[in-house]
């Protein structure tokens, strides 16, 4: 007696009868939802009402998804092409926070600054309390002069302090670089947590309170 063939062993794919997905060639379940006897390609014309119309609906609204699906893409990719790249808010010289700095070591707030603007602020020794923290301000050659081991001439700078104020204002536009220096040689091990806040001012802006 010969075996007998998968119902969709014949012809085109056929279709679940629970789901409406499309089912290969020689399924005996559906690969989706896992409902057993897929109906052939053959079958689905004289299939019952209800399950006609569930395969039907089923189908429009899988093709509903994906138009949304690429309507939203579509939105998305002409959005960003219209918009331009995001416009970044802030200024990296309008900050605070609390910036730990190893024995021998530094940290810099870089950013572009305006000839004759300001950048106003504080710093302070945090933990250990009353440790010291020098800052020197370079410009960008000074900068790659101070990175290459160089010996840097500053813009401006604070001699080693618990506590110091920032008032910086450059003659010159440009990007220019804020370094805190922790002054204790490597072999002590002290780090210092130095708290710091910067904040950029116009020089329009303080000229107005003149």
């Amino acid at each position: 007696m010969a075996a007998t063939e998968p119902r969709t062993s014949r012809g085109a794919w056929g279709a679940c009868r629970f789901c409406g997905v499309a089912v290969p060639t020689g399924a005996d379940q559906c690969p989706i939802c896992g409902a057993g006897q897929p109906l052939a390609a053959a079958e689905i014309p004289v299939a019952p009402p209800a399950v006609r119309r569930r395969i039907r609906l089923t189908g429009y609204f899988r093709s509903l998804i994906v138009l949304v699906v690429v309507v939203g893409l579509t939105y998305a990719i002409v959005s960003a092409v219209i918009q331009g790249p995001p416009a970044l808010t802030g200024d990296p010289l309008d900050t605070a926070g609390t910036w730990e700095i190893g024995a021998g070591n530094f940290s810099v707030l870089s950013g572009a600054i305006t000839g004759g603007d300001y950048v106003l602020g504080n710093f302070s020794s945090v933990q250990p309390a009353g440790t010291n923290i020098g800052l020197a301000v370079y410009n960008t050659s000074e900068w790659n002069a101070f990175v290459n081991g160089s010996a840097p001439t500053p813009k401006w700078s604070v001699s080693p302090t618990d506590a110091g104020r920032i008032i910086f204002s450059p003659v010159v536009t440009g990007t220019y670089y804020f370094v805190f220096e922790n002054p204790y040689p490597p072999s002590t091990h002290l780090r210092v947590a130095v708290y710091i806040t910067t904040q950029y001012e116009s020089n329009v802006a303080i000229s107005g309170f003149a």
